[in-house]
């Protein structure tokens, strides 16, 4: 489609344009984390907001057909890493296998929670509500603790990862 074309469509019907269409929204990327008792294990999220100042809480939305739903659906601790560019790479590793998490740098927090070094920010979460979405679910998680530190983030853009760049 050229730029500037607007394209109508029924969503329920359409689902490729209809993802083409989400796709033109910029998201971060951001890995969550939980323990299971196969250990440590992660998923890749871009459907990541914040919800509330008080009480603080974020909210993310995995997906029912991710072959890890299983271990996040039922979690009750996770923690939210929003990727910094140059871990990239993180992203990549965790997207192909639910065990990469355990080759990522990475410690546990005072609770038990992986926590992977570098990120841009790290969201350590009860789950607090769940909410059945259709093909998802929206985990609302009250945060305990967070960490931040400086960077570009990393993003996604129409199917693609990129980086942002800063203008005045």
């Amino acid at each position: 489609m050229d730029a500037g074309t607007i394209s109508t469509f029924d969503p329920a019907s359409d689902a490729d344009s209809f993802r083409g269409a989400l796709g033109t929204f910029v998201t971060g990327v951001t890995v969550i984390t939980t323990d299971s008792p196969d250990g440590p294990v992660a998923i890749v999220a871009n459907s990541f907001a914040s919800v509330s100042l008080d009480p603080p809480m974020v909210l993310w939305s995995p997906a029912k057909s991710s072959k890890r739903f299983e271990h996040f659906a039922g979690a009750r601790r996770f923690a939210v890493h929003v990727l910094s560019a140059d871990q990239r790479d993180i992203c990549t590793a965790i997207i192909g296998s639910k065990t990469a998490i355990s080759k990522v740098p990475m410690h546990l927090s005072h609770c038990g929670m992986p926590i992977i070094e570098g990120a841009l920010a790290t969201f350590e979460c009860n789950l607090e509500a769940t909410h059945d979405a259709g093909d998802h679910v929206i985990v609302v998680g009250r945060v305990t603790k967070a960490h931040h530190g400086g960077g570009d983030p990393l993003v996604f853009h129409a199917g693609k990862y990129g980086a942002f760049t800063q203008t005045d």
